[in-house]
């Protein structure tokens, strides 16, 4: 499972470095599908993951700042930063024994869920690979190259 959060956290952060040369608005524009705008859903995965693991799973008290107080590209790498360092420990030291540790998770109606942790991890996971893939098809209709989603050829894995 680390690997594949390695794996994240390396194509986020290609995405970061994707949007530098583009404009507010291009990044702010309304597209079809998903979150439909790049920025607010590069926002929408570092909140989720950083909700689910470090609020949801660690009973930390968490503040992730709404998406208005984020003002830009650079605030937002920021703050990806801020929830890796907080998260990151904790995906490391990662073992078996949580896999099926109870976690309750409270929806916005107030209604209380249980979730095993392993499928909490694996949720944050999917979570990210599939936003990733609409940012990929909202840059080919700008006529921008994405981000390579190959996990192969990223040194996670060594011969």
């Amino acid at each position: 499972m680390l690997k594949l959060f390695q794996y994240n956290w390396q194509v986020r952060n290609d995405w970061f470095d994707w949007c530098e040369p583009v404009s507010m608005e291009e990044l702010m524009k309304k597209r079809t599908g998903g979150i439909g705008y790049i920025l607010p859903t590069l926002y929408h995965i570092i909140a989720v993951e950083y909700g689910w693991i470090c609020g949801t799973i660690q009973g930390k008290p968490i503040h992730i700042p709404s998406f208005g107080e984020v003002t830009g590209l650079r605030q937002m790498k920021q703050l990806s930063e801020r929830c890796h360092a907080e998260l990151a420990p904790f995906v490391y030291n990662w073992n078996d024994s949580l896999e099926d540790r109870i976690v309750i998770d409270i929806t916005d109606e107030g209604e209380h869920v249980p979730h095993k942790c392993g499928e909490v991890m694996r949720h944050v996971l999917a979570h990210e690979i599939h936003h990733i893939g609409q940012l990929s098809i909202w840059s080919r209709e700008m006529g921008r190259k994405p981000v390579t989603a190959n996990l192969i050829g990223r040194g996670l894995y060594e011969i």
